[in-house]
């Protein structure tokens, strides 16, 4: 039997509760404990929760206050994302020794193709299982990790034995697994399109399945496409080592709401100042600078202007910023700033992979 989508060996590595993780790693006191990554109070929030926390139901994006109502223990912890980078960068390293193939989506995950490998090593399980003893044993934090045929059902796999644990759906175990996965598991599917979903009749794969592509269309956009193929294993996206950055932030949310915009023009500055030393460091520019504002009943809003020619000086992002913020009226006193620069120069240096591989059934995983 012969697949009508292409075959390759990737794995999704997740690091397991990483921000959290590295803090216990560094301070033993914390070990074994509920810990949040984040702050506490009715402004603070989690930006990461460790395992004992979780069982309490404290959970990332999380309101600080909430997470100390469910578990009355929970420590607070500062962010370090200066450790956090050290810790992602050493991680990497340990990647590149099997594979040039690596995609980091953030500090904590990345997909690796090792169809061809360094190790010349013809099983991407026995690979992962590897990778993940390697980070154990050099780093002391535990991964998890999921290897299948495209990336898709790689990172759905790899939630599927956290923490420290690892699936492989091999290729002829892929419609099958498909069908039966709930709906909710499907990687793009959030809260509110599991909802709809579940009105529509559709609980697992196999109702997805059921599904037409005029029909999921019709009730999902663009993003029915997109469903209707991925149920059926079929998902090409390449894994891309370059993946190319496409736009750079910076943002601040202040202890007391901000009403008069002589403070908030105080807090653009040092805003701009941030975004001007991180395109000065990534050595990029853009067109486009965006206001983000965000209220104190927590709607958001966002203004932004394209200007004709590439910037990253500070001056022009902070005149930019400012000409955004009195462009119109603020709805309501002001909790959050921040400012985006997007359209890129390096739009213009899109790479892109080769290499697909198409395999039959007996493809060694």
């Amino acid at each position: 039997m012969v697949y009508n989508f292409p075959i390759r060996k990737i794995i999704h590595v997740d690091m397991d509760a990483f921000y959290a993780s590295v803090e216990q790693l560094d301070n033993p006191g914390l070990r074994g404990k509920p810990i949040a990554v984040g702050g506490g109070g009715k402004r603070g929030v989690v930006s990461a929760a460790s395992y004992e926390a979780r069982k309490f139901g404290v959970k990332s994006a999380m309101a600080g206050n909430l997470a100390s109502k469910l578990c009355p223990e929970l420590i607070f912890v500062r962010p370090k994302f200066e450790r956090y980078t050290e810790i992602s960068k050493t991680i990497r390293r340990i990647f590149y020794d099997y594979t040039d193939l690596v995609e980091p989506l953030s500090l904590d995950e990345a997909y690796l193709d090792v169809t061809e490998n360094k190790k010349g090593n013809p099983s991407a399980s026995l690979i992962a299982t590897e990778i993940r003893a390697r980070i154990f044993n050099e780093i002391g934090l535990t991964a998890s990790a999921g290897i299948s045929v495209n990336k898709f059902i790689a990172k759905v796999a790899s939630d599927y034995h956290k923490p420290n644990g690892q699936k492989t759906v091999n290729p002829e175990e892929v419609l099958k697994f498909l069908e039966q996965l709930d709906i909710r598991k499907f990687y793009g599917v959030g809260k509110v399109t599991a909802e709809k979903m579940y009105q529509l009749g559709i609980y697992t794969g196999q109702d997805l399945k059921q599904k037409s592509l005029e029909y999921l269309e019709v009730n999902f956009g663009k993003s029915g496409r997109y469903y209707y193929h991925v149920v059926r294993g079929i998902h090409e996206s390449e894994v891309k080592p370059d993946r190319i950055r496409k736009s750079l932030a910076a943002e601040r949310t202040f202890s007391e709401n901000l009403s008069s915009e002589i403070f908030m023009l105080e807090k653009l500055n040092h805003i701009a100042d941030e975004v001007f030393h991180r395109l000065s460091k990534s050595k990029i520019a853009g067109k486009t600078v965006t206001l983000k504002i965000k209220y104190s009943d927590f709607s958001l809003q966002t203004r932004s202007k394209t200007l004709p020619y590439f910037i990253s000086d500070k001056s022009i992002i902070l005149e930019t910023a400012k000409d955004l913020l009195y462009q119109d009226k603020l709805n309501n006193s002001v909790r959050l700033l921040g400012i985006s620069i997007s359209n890129l120069n390096t739009d213009m240096e899109t790479k892109k992979n080769q290499g697909m591989v198409s395999a039959q059934l007996k493809f060694e995983f």
